[in-house]
């Protein structure tokens, strides 16, 4: 496989590239199901914090003035779809962060990133999502939810392949990460990562930059997980590339772009709902990074 990498040459697609417009990219070709949490995790740290409910079909992060705590995919993937059903702490959550992410071991660091940042009663919840590309990370993007994500479970995913990256609530992209390797930006390609999930506390940041501290009143504070899902290309931490790459359903043309629809719902999402986006933010960045002038709505 090492041989067929170094003659791929990764293209941002544009907006000249349109799909079917019957394709659902969101709806993967393996739908996914409700299977117990201890099939592919395990828990990382404190494991008195961890909940498990209907012989760990439901999970139960708590955290206290005491601990957090959080867990980790048993195996390591290279490429995929990966999804969680996630409930967040309702009520005064300042300080509170729930994370869902994907992230390889080493020093250049590859990683993918929800952050539930909890807000005061009363405040809409954020969302910041991240990417890291060879241990370089500032790429955060802010959102406010158009639900409440404490009084019923949400699908939060992950499309994962060598084309782009897609984050997607209940289907709908909020974002996407393309490969943009041409114009210089590293893009994860060849560092397995695994999937970690965590409850912990962070108001020395996470709320209006720290202003905001945590409650600890309003403790326990508990996020609720269902719908473990996994379809990737499993590999050892070790390996460079995996062993199916180019015959996985995620890596069939269909997947390489949004079509015309998921671009409409993302462009809602950017219109509506987003509140900070690094590639706007000339402050920090007075050059326009790389990848975002690929983007077709900037």
């Amino acid at each position: 496989m090492a041989s067929s990498s170094s003659s791929w040459s990764p293209v941002c697609f544009l907006s000249g590239l349109l799909l079917m417009a019957s394709t659902s990219m969101a709806a993967a070709p393996r739908k996914p199901v409700n299977v117990p949490f201890g099939r592919n995790y395990v828990p990382t740290w404190a494991f008195d914090h961890i909940k498990y409910i209907n012989g760990g079909s439901e999970t139960q992060l708590v955290l206290d003035n005491y601990t957090g705590t959080g867990f980790q995919s048993k195996g390591s993937y290279l490429f995929g779809h990966f999804s969680m059903k996630i409930k967040l702490p309702p009520g005064d959550t300042a300080g509170v962060v729930t994370a869902f992410y994907l992230s390889s071991t080493n020093n250049e660091h590859d990683e993918i990133d929800f952050e539930f940042l909890g807000n005061r009663t009363g405040e809409p919840p954020i969302l910041q999502t991240n990417v890291f590309t060879g241990g370089k990370g500032d790429r955060e993007q802010r959102i406010y939810l158009w639900f409440d994500p404490s009084k019923a479970y949400h699908s939060y995913s992950v499309l994962w392949n060598l084309y782009q990256i897609v984050f997607l609530i209940d289907d709908i992209p909020i974002r996407v990460f393309k490969n943009c390797k041409d114009l210089g930006v590293r893009f994860p390609f060849n560092q397995p990562m695994k999937i970690y999930s965590s409850l912990w506390n962070a108001d020395d940041w996470a709320t209006r930059g720290g202003l905001e501290k945590t409650n600890w009143a309003n403790a326990p504070f508990i996020a609720s997980y269902q719908g473990f899902h996994v379809d990737g290309c499993q590999t050892s931490v070790e390996a460079k590339f995996c062993a199916t790459q180019g015959k996985m359903w995620w890596d069939r043309e269909e997947f390489r772009d949004l079509d015309a629809y998921q671009w409409r719902r993302l462009r809602w999402v950017r219109k509506k709902w987003t509140i900070y986006n690094y590639c706007t933010d000339r402050s920090r960045y007075p050059v326009t990074p790389p990848e975002c002038k690929r983007d077709r709505d900037l």
